[in-house]
């Protein structure tokens, strides 16, 4: 029997991306959702195809969410293509995050943290029942939030200075003679990797991939298993040096979600005991993935100090993996021609099968 490749070319492409499209409007008799709509009320999608594709553009995260049906992966990858295109100016400055003006903080860790537990929005509380009147035409009436008791004090104690009198958390101290952060939208992967390099793989990577680590290593696939000191929510100012002015300007505001875990840590010869952290930022609201984030750059920290034993730990397996865009390709370019490889593999095992009869032919005329 021979095997022959099916021949469309450019008029079949064309054909598909045709009913791709009629395909993602979906019924006619549905009013098509408006970019808008799916920046303001799908607005979770949108944060995590910003953050993963590395471009804060609420509006283009939007559109990619829209152009991919839905699919956050293939938004993602959308977002990323697009931020090739881009020019890039500069680097702002580091943002400063112990200024951000919060909307959500909580410590899991320290009931009465400086500051208070700031619940924000969130489906912590919820009891995950389908709310039907979701369903109803026209708009779902939305209650008034109640005012605070107290109004929040703006900035905010991070855990880091809630712990700085005591030197229980280890600091993470800014130095002038460090090295500019490694930039891994214009580098190739390098190992061993530092911890700019692991924190920019991490904050790009897959949602569910990091998850999945971060639950293997709590369940005992590693030696994390943390506490959730502090993670918020909120806007941080950025800011710019314009080469024609020389000092810094703002230029905006970025919705941030930040994560410390802490876990205890033995101390050393010259270092006394105290908890050590993890760490994770993402753009907009996306606590699961900080979390996920701040654990699993954890489980590292403990493998560059060579206590490796669990897949979360190795750096090669976790940074190689964890980028959606990149595994995704890997794996839907099998549905890619593959003519030459297949057919070398037919020729291969029709040898392999015909030398198992000779072989069953051969025992069997022995036996006789």
């Amino acid at each position: 029997m021979a095997y022959v490749a099916v021949k469309g070319g450019e008029k079949a492409i064309t054909n598909a991306h045709r009913w791709l499209a009629e395909d993602r409007r979906g019924d006619t008799q549905v009013p098509e959702i408006e970019v808008a709509q799916i920046r303001e009320q799908l607005s979770l999608s949108v944060d995590r195809v910003m953050s993963e594709g590395s471009c804060y553009d609420r509006d283009l995260a939007a559109l990619a969410v829209k152009q991919a049906g839905g699919d956050l992966p293939e938004a993602i990858f959308l977002t990323r293509a697009y931020r090739t295109t881009l020019p890039r100016f500069g680097a702002s400055l580091p943002v400063e995050t112990g200024k951000m003006a919060v909307r959500r903080r909580v410590s899991a860790a320290f009931k009465d943290i400086p500051g208070g537990q700031l619940l924000g929005p969130t489906y912590d509380y919820t009891h995950r029942l389908l709310d039907f009147t979701l369903a109803a035409n026209g708009e779902t009436p939305i209650e008034a939030a109640p005012e605070a008791e107290e109004p929040q004090a703006y900035p905010m104690a991070t855990i880091a200075s809630v712990f700085a009198h005591e030197d229980l958390l280890e600091a993470d101290k800014p130095s002038e003679a460090a090295a500019d952060p490694f930039d891994l939208t214009r580098e190739p992967m390098a190992f061993p990797a530092g911890r700019d390099q692991r924190l920019q793989a991490l904050a790009r990577g897959d949602e569910g991939f990091l998850l999945s680590l971060a639950y293997s290593s709590q369940r005992g696939w590693g030696s994390t298993h943390p506490l959730c000191a502090e993670i918020r929510l909120g806007e941080v100012e950025v800011e710019f040096i314009p080469d024609e002015l020389g000092f810094a300007i703002e230029i905006g505001e970025l919705t941030l979600t930040e994560c410390q875990m802490i876990s205890t840590g033995a101390g050393g010869v010259e270092t006394a005991p105290q908890f050590g952290g993890g760490y994770g930022l993402t753009f907009g609201h996306c606590e699961r993935k900080a979390m996920s984030m701040a654990i699993v750059d954890r489980a590292l920290r403990d493998a560059a100090a060579g206590e490796a034993s669990a897949p979360v730990q190795d750096e090669e397996f976790v940074l190689y993996h964890s980028d959606n865009v990149e595994a995704s390709g890997f794996v839907q370019h099998l549905k890619l021609p593959h003519y030459v490889d297949f057919q070398a593999d037919l020729q291969h095992i029709r040898r392999l099968r015909r030398e198992f009869f000779q072989r069953q032919t051969a025992m069997k005329e022995a036996a006789e």
